[in-house]
C-alpha cells in the first residue's frame, strides 16, 4: 500500500479527522514529529505523498534570521523536492504557509488580525480546472485559526480560494501541491484544547471562548461534507487512481522558479 509522509509540527495539531479520511482513501500514513525529536528524511523516496500540518509557530524567521522551528528549513527543502518531483503534497495552515515560503512566497503577520472560528471561503475561477478543487462547493465551510498571512503567493502559483480579510486561502503550486490557509482536520476536542490554550488571547480579542467552541463544533458536519471527499481525492491522486482527465498536463503548468533542491 502507498504511504504518505506526514510532518506534525505541533502536538496540538495532529492529523485527527484528516487522517481518517486519508486512510479511508487507501493511504497508509507515516507520521514524523520533529517537535518530539524525530529526524526528517533528506528525500521523499518511498513515499507517495507529503502532508505538512499546522502549528503555533511562525512560518517566517525572526529578526535575527532564526526560523520559527529548527526543523523548518528541512521541511521547506522537502516541500521544494515534492514540487520538483511531482509528489502529491498538501500543506495545512502553517504547512500551507511553509509551502508558499519554500517557493518564494511571503508570509507576514496578518494585517487584518487573527482569524478564528468557522467561516466560508470563496472559490476562484481557476478552481474549476483544478483536479481537487473543481469538486469543492462554491463557498466551502472551513475552520480558521491563524494570525499570520500569506501576503504574496509564489510566482506561478494558482489561487484557488479567497476571502475578504485574507485573500490567499488556498492555492496550488505546479500540478499537484496544494496549500490551505485554513484547517480541515479539526474535531471538537482539538478546538476545545486550542480554546483552553488561547483563552486569555481570545478574551483579549473580544471573543467568547465557549461560543467559539460551540460554533466550531456546530460547523464540523459541514466541513466534513466538503473536505472528506477532497481528502479521498487527494489519496486517489497519490495512489494513481484519480482519472487521468482530472489531472493537469504538467507540460501546461506555469513554470516555477528553481529555489534549490
Amino acid at each position: 500500500m502507498a504511504t504518505a509522509l506526514v510532518i506534525e509540527n505541533d502536538p496540538a495539531d495532529d492529523l485527527r479527522r484528516l487522517g481518517d479520511w486519508l486512510t479511508e482513501g487507501g493511504l497508509e500514513l507515516t507520521v514524523l514529529r520533529p517537535h518530539a525529536g524525530d529526524a526528517l528524511p533528506e528525500t521523499l523516496d518511498g513515499h507517495a505523498a507529503l502532508i505538512v500540518l499546522g502549528g503555533d509557530q511562525n512560518a517566517f524567521p525572526d529578526a535575527a534570521g532564526t526560523p520559527g522551528a529548527p526543523w523548518f528549513p528541512a521541511v521547506e527543502g522537502l516541500l521544494r523536492k515534492a514540487v520538483r518531483h511531482r509528489v502529491p503534497t498538501l500543506g495545512v495552515c502553517l504547512g500551507g504557509q511553509l509551502l508558499a515560503q519554500a517557493h518564494g512566497g511571503l508570509i507576514e503577520p496578518g494585517a487584518a488580525g487573527p482569524e478564528i472560528g468557522p467561516g466560508l471561503v470563496a472559490k476562484r475561477d481557476a478552481a474549476d480546472r483544478d483536479p481537487l478543487f473543481k469538486w469543492v462547493t462554491l463557498l466551502p465551510d472551513v475552520q480558521q485559526w491563524h494570525r499570520d498571512a500569506i501576503t504574496e503567493l509564489p510566482a506561478g502559483a494558482v489561487l484557488l480560494a479567497a476571502s475578504t480579510r485574507y485573500p490567499h486561502q488556498a492555492f496550488r503550486i505546479g500540478d499537484r501541491a496544494w496549500g490551505l490557509q485554513f484547517h480541515i482536520e479539526c474535531d471538537a476536542a482539538m478546538i476545545a484544547d486550542w480554546v483552553r490554550a488561547d483563552h486569555a488571547v481570545l478574551t483579549g480579542l473580544g471573543y467568547d471562548p465557549e461560543a467559539v467552541v460551540r460554533a466550531c463544533a456546530a460547523a464540523l458536519p459541514d466541513v466534513e461534507e466538503v473536505w472528506q471527499p477532497f481528502a479521498v481525492r487527494f489519496a486517489a491522486l497519490a495512489l494513481g487512481t484519480l482519472p487521468d482527465a482530472d489531472i493537469p498536463d504538467p507540460g501546461s503548468a506555469r513554470t516555477l522558479p528553481l529555489l534549490g533542491q
